[in-house]
């Protein structure tokens, strides 16, 4: 006898879910993408994005819920393929960083990849007053003077950012 637990209810709601409604969301992403593979690609991350939240099940509209989750995983992608190509761009632009081994490079992106969910949600001037400190080095007040906003302003701009770095790192903890 193995040790394997057996199913658990919300396990048959999401199988259920997979098998009653992928090939539907499968061809509303192929239809708005015009990409087969990239259609079958997000509409397994919309998946494995569910398995690993805690939704409430059952659902009572679960094709629009789904073509909300594959919507946000779609703007993920994009955001994520835009960051890769603004990475390139750089390295392009560095001969040193170009130089690095493709694994530091992966290593730089990842890094990248990982600032930026951290930093999703926070408005503009929150994001570059964390980026200007962080990454430049910046004062408060060449901050301030750069964003056109008090130092106080500033100040409470970096408590936030601050605090999303702190939430997304105790939410990264296993």
């Amino acid at each position: 006898m193995s040790g394997a637990l057996p199913p658990s209810p919300l396990h048959h709601e999401l199988h259920s879910l997979y098998r009653d409604h992928s090939g539907w969301l499968r061809g509303w992403l192929r239809h708005r993408l015009a990409d087969r593979e990239k259609a079958a690609d997000i509409t397994q991350d919309t998946f494995v994005r569910l398995l690993t939240s805690t939704v409430a099940h059952p659902l009572r509209e679960p094709r629009n819920f789904l073509a909300t989750v594959a919507k946000r995983v779609m703007i993920d992608h994009l955001r994520r393929r835009q960051l890769e190509q603004a990475f390139l761009d750089a390295l392009a632009l560095e001969p040193e960083l170009y130089a690095c081994s493709p694994e530091q490079q992966m290593l730089m992106l990842e890094t990248l990849l990982q600032l930026d969910t951290m930093l999703d949600g926070l408005g503009y001037k929150v994001r570059q007053a964390f980026l200007l400190a962080q990454l430049d080095g910046l004062s408060y007040v060449e901050i301030g003077q750069r964003l056109g906003v008090s130092v106080s302003s500033v100040t409470k701009y970096m408590a936030k950012a601050t605090e999303q770095c702190l939430l997304f790192a105790l939410d990264a903890q296993p």
